[in-house]
C-alpha cells in the first residue's frame, strides 16, 4: 500500500476513504484509531493522526470524545460524488479530447466502451490480490 513518491498521511486518509467507499465502513460505523493505523502500517502515530484530522476535516469522520472516531453520516455519498468530478476530470476529459481528435462521434466513443466492458476481464495476478486493511476486523 505505501507508496514512496506521495505523502504518508494521505495514505492513510486515501485507505480509509477505501473502505468507506466499498462499505467496508458504514456511516456511523468506528473507524480505525490513530494507534491502530500506526501499529498497522508501522507509521509513527502522529503521521497517522494527521490523515485522520484530514477527513475530520473534509467532513467524512467525526470525533466522539472518549470513544473515537466515527464514519460521518453522509460519508460514501460524499467520496462517491468527488470521487466522481476527479474520475471525469482525470480519464473522461482526456478521453473526449482524444475521441475528438481522432474524428470519432460520441456514438463511437459508447460502442468502443461496450466492446471493452463486454470483453472478458484478464485473469489477475497473484501480486494484484486484495491486501488486508487494518479496517477488517474492527466490531461495528
Amino acid at each position: 500500500m505505501i507508496d514512496e513518491g506521495r505523502p504518508l498521511f494521505v495514505q492513510i486518509a486515501e485507505s480509509v476513504e477505501d473502505s468507506i467507499v466499498d462499505g467496508s465502513l458504514g456511516d456511523d460505523d468506528r473507524a480505525p484509531s490513530t494507534n491502530e493505523l500506526a501499529a498497522f502500517y508501522r507509521i509513527n502515530p502522529a503521521t497517522a493522526a494527521k490523515g485522520v484530522n484530514m477527513l475530520v476535516d473534509k467532513g467524512i469522520l467525526v470525533k466522539r470524545r472518549g470513544i473515537g472516531m466515527f464514519v460521518a453520516p453522509g460519508a460514501r455519498a460524499a467520496l462517491l460524488a468527488e470521487r466522481r468530478e476527479v474520475f471525469g476530470a482525470r480519464f473522461v476529459q482526456p478521453l473526449l479530447d482524444e475521441a475528438r481528435a481522432l474524428g470519432l462521434s460520441p456514438e463511437d466513443l459508447v460502442t468502443l466502451v461496450r466492446e471493452r466492458a463486454d470483453a472478458p476481464a484478464p485473469a489477475p495476478s497473484p501480486a494484484s490480490a486484495p491486501a488486508t486493511t487494518p479496517m477488517e476486523g474492527l466490531e461495528r
